[in-house]
């Protein structure tokens, strides 16, 4: 690499308490002795009922799990898989983990017996807490596929008793016994070993630290103090092995918030209206699917026409508030909206919610000045499993929507010549698990290279523009970076991925993916059968109209050079499950151009 211009922007830090040297239970135990039977947790109580759980309450319970785990032969520095759904044991079990001095080792609920077996063996697990029976039939199986004997990876499966199991085991431990244990742990020790998605191939651990956890929640939360404040209320749904819902796991316990789970997608806004969160975090995807759901609704109910000028207004409101502020025949339409649709949406999603933090890929402008037009305003931050989730992120108060906002105090990023967004600071990981050479490849002196392209403003926030490795060049030496194009047309409710393609060709293309639950009310709405297959989709004639109408749309914002010239819709779903999309739904693209090639070979005559 050429050598680097220094940044374009820097937070130092100055003034800021990192919390230097403490350890992810160090921070716990602050909070829980100020106050030790103030609420940490709500947990789900039946019939949509949630109790709520002091922490003192979860200190006892964690104690007694960890010296479980002592009594079993945990060393420190030992690696525990953990396996589940989002959900309080998950949280249970990890800082367990790190009271009795191990290292987390989170399996996605999505994973393969092949990539199960590679985690075990990279990661040396020693011991295993799983969600269920299944969950234990998996571990087990990808033990084997690995070639270690049964037996040789204890599991215990916290569904049904294992964490019961484990408190009797650990009956005899003692409280100074566990304490040595948990006072040797400090900023320095490793906290967790987290697997990247692997979209481009075997994924790696990244190896974070307990500092790097506490750092960067301590940073954010001076960042951004009106949203992580005391007594707010966070409703965690993603997977918790990812480090964007792992890190807010993290934020919420250390803060001051009320912490709730819950993996049951399909009842979410029953969840919602129960649990009452001020914040929430999400990836692009689910807010598509928030406002997406909510038009389709509108227009089954004859009214999307006034959901279209809503939309439209409160876009223009959240635009003003950027340009001077919005006039009064603005205001009054505004109010007007909120009255009709934007309160009712609110309603929906809990009533009491105010901020939700989106990660995990660009959101796009005008999904964001939608939700901060509608009241809801959407934190959206930049970061990558290497950077313990956020590096950058956009403060309510200094926020440029269609941007990731500034460095993080504690925090620097930089643009290489090439491009690259370049970061340091105490977000940053220490190296990947047993990879020198990857370890070497992603660093360039102090500086991570994160593999995005991307650029600062005058005003230091920090736009990202695509990935390096997906970067598009065309046969005529065009660059052309599909992730822009790609998130105009999710804002179309019947497409759920479109992969832009066109490397070395002439031409800029598209292979386009339905959105299966969309599907069924789009189909209703406009007179067609509710319960035709996608097979059937991708050759009706309106379905194709209007997904080329939403290409004209999006083509009418770039160059030609850029547009999408031909696109095909293609008879198939891609989801975690059938190994096209990672665990934060990005499209594993290097799959899905070779497995889908005979459509792209149609597309250029191939």
């Amino acid at each position: 690499m050429a050598s680097i211009t220094m940044p374009q922007t820097t937070t130092t830090g100055e003034g800021i308490d990192f919390r230097v040297g403490q350890s992810l239970t160090d921070v716990l135990l602050e909070r829980i002795q100020a106050d030790p039977e103030a609420t940490l947790m709500l947990r789900p109580a039946g019939d949509g009922e949630w109790a709520e759980v002091s922490g003192q309450r979860f200190l006892d319970e964690v104690a007694s799990v960890a010296k479980g785990l002592l009594a079993a032969g945990l060393e420190s520095g030992g690696r525990v898989a953990l396996f589940g759904s989002t959900a309080y044991e998950w949280t249970l079990c990890d800082y367990a983990i790190w009271f009795a001095g191990g290292v987390t080792v989170p399996f996605y609920d999505s994973s393969s017996a092949d990539q199960l077996a590679w985690m075990i063996t990279d990661a040396d697990v020693s011991y295993a807490l799983v969600q269920s029976d299944d969950h234990a039939l998996r571990a087990r199986a990808g033990a084997q596929e690995a070639g270690i004997p049964a037996g040789r990876v204890p599991v215990w499966i916290y569904e049904t008793n294992g964490l019961d199991e484990l408190r009797e085991m650990g009956a005899a431990i003692t409280d100074d016994e566990l304490e040595a244990r948990r006072a040797q742990v400090t900023g320095d020790s490793v906290a967790t070993l987290i697997y990247t998605s692997g979209t481009t191939g075997r994924s790696k651990g990244c190896v974070l630290t307990h500092g790097n956890f506490v750092q960067t929640v301590a940073s954010a939360q001076q960042h951004v103090p009106a949203v992580f404040a005391p007594g707010s209320v966070c409703l965690l749904f993603l997977p918790l092995a990812h480090v964007f819902a792992r890190f807010v796991q993290v934020l919420a316990i250390n803060v001051g918030s009320v912490l709730a789970h819950t993996s049951d997608l399909s009842r979410l806004t029953d969840t919602f209206s129960e649990v009452k969160p001020t914040y929430i975090l999400g990836v692009p995807r689910v807010f598509e699917k928030v406002f997406n759901s909510a038009r389709a609704k509108a227009e089954g109910d004859r009214k999307g026409a006034i959901f279209a000028a809503a939309q439209a207004t409160a876009v223009a409101y959240s635009r003003a508030l950027d340009e001077g502020g919005p006039s009064l025949p603005l205001k009054l339409r505004h109010a007007l909206f909120d009255k009709l649709v934007y309160s009712k949406l609110r309603t929906v999603m809990g009533g009491e919610l105010q901020y939700a933090v989106s990660g995990g890929g660009p959101l796009g402008e005008h999904l964001g000045h939608f939700y901060r037009g509608i009241g809801v305003d959407i934190i959206e931050g930049y970061g990558l499993t290497e950077t313990t989730a956020p590096v950058t992120v956009n403060v309510p108060t200094d926020a440029r929507i269609g941007t990731v906002g500034k460095p993080l105090p504690g925090c620097t990023v930089a643009i290489a010549p090439d491009g690259e967004v370049l970061a340091k600071g105490v977000s940053v990981f220490q190296e990947y698990w047993n990879n020198p050479e990857a370890t070497a490849d992603t660093f360039y002196d102090d500086w991570l290279r994160t593999g995005d392209i991307g650029e600062i403003d005058g005003d230091g926030f920090l736009r990202i523009t695509g990935r390096k490795k997906e970067l598009i060049v065309t046969s005529s030496g065009k660059n052309v970076a599909p992730a822009p194009l790609e998130d105009e047309l999710r804002r179309h409710p019947l497409i759920a991925h479109p992969v832009v393609v066109g490397d070395d060709r002439n031409f800029i293309s598209a292979l386009v993916f339905l959105d299966a639950e969309m599907m069924p009310g789009w189909l209703s709405n406009r007179g067609m059968r509710a319960d035709m297959t996608i097979e059937e989709a991708v050759t009706n004639s309106a379905v194709h109209d209007s997904i080329a109408q939403e290409i004209d749309r999006v083509n009418n914002k770039v160059s030609r050079a850029e547009s999408i010239r031909e696109f095909r819709l293609v008879p198939a779903v891609l989801s975690e499950e059938n190994g096209y999309l990672s665990a934060k739904q990005s499209v594993k693209r290097h799959l899905v151009t070779k497995d889908f090639a005979e459509y792209v070979d149609d597309i250029y005559g191939a």
